[in-house]
């Protein structure tokens, strides 16, 4: 098997996943960074019952969280165009991983917030803060440490879910090992690449989570 394997093929395009795999670190640092905005600001709304808009989250949060991804990726790149609204590949990638991402991390947070023991805010009352002021110092930083596991396994299904934008034509890593295989029929080796280069990124976005993880981690007595 691995005397049949062509490492030469590889070798020749690396430049091609290279350039691949660089845009799905584009889109996926961007659809995580996005994701944890919109999940911080709307899991706080939720967790505070903010009139409004958090019944406008938990729709979102719904509609998201029960519909295909792939649904989701094939309304905004083919749907919004109906409406004026153009597109290009990388911009609908980025945009639908957010909105995915956020989708889950708005629950991943408000679950966070909500379970900050009340004695926290009790105190920061005490000692003079406001609602914002309580929120910002105590339990946004206390409600995101514990949030944390729960968002970890969101932002690593981002970064796996760019791979469905290859549906769209967006040259990312999945897209580009795709084109290569059904050039060369090298689907083996292409293949191949494509899933040490996904555990490779996933393993160390999870490792690098975790040591931040360690470091922001609660005390026991708390």
């Amino acid at each position: 098997m691995l005397l049949a394997f062509d490492w030469s093929y590889i070798a020749d395009h690396l430049p091609q996943l290279w350039h691949g795999l660089l845009h799905t670190l584009e889109a996926a640092g961007i659809g995580i960074a996005g994701s944890l905005l919109v999940g911080s600001l709307l899991g706080a709304a939720r967790a505070h019952r903010v009139p409004v808009v958090s019944q406008l989250a938990a729709t979102y949060v719904e509609i998201i969280r029960n519909t295909p991804i792939l649904a989701q990726i094939f309304l905004i790149f083919y749907g919004l165009p109906r409406f004026g609204i153009l597109l290009s590949p990388f911009e609908a990638a980025w945009i639908a991983v957010t909105v995915w991402g956020g989708a889950f991390n708005t629950e991943n947070f408000r679950a966070g917030f909500e379970a900050v023991p009340a004695r926290y805010r009790e105190a920061a009352l005490a000692l003079g803060f406001g609602r914002l002021g309580t929120f910002v110092n105590v339990t946004l930083p206390v409600g995101s440490r514990i949030s944390l596991p729960s968002t970890i396994n969101t932002y690593v299904a981002v970064l796996k879910n760019t791979a469905l934008m290859t549906a769209i034509g967006y040259p990312e890593l999945t897209n580009t090992a795709y084109s290569l295989a059904s050039f060369s029929f090298k689907d083996v080796e292409m293949y191949s690449v494509l899933a040490v280069a996904y555990l490779a990124l996933v393993w160390s976005l999870s490792a690098a989570i975790r040591v931040i993880e360690g470091r922001l981690a609660l005390p026991e007595s708390a």
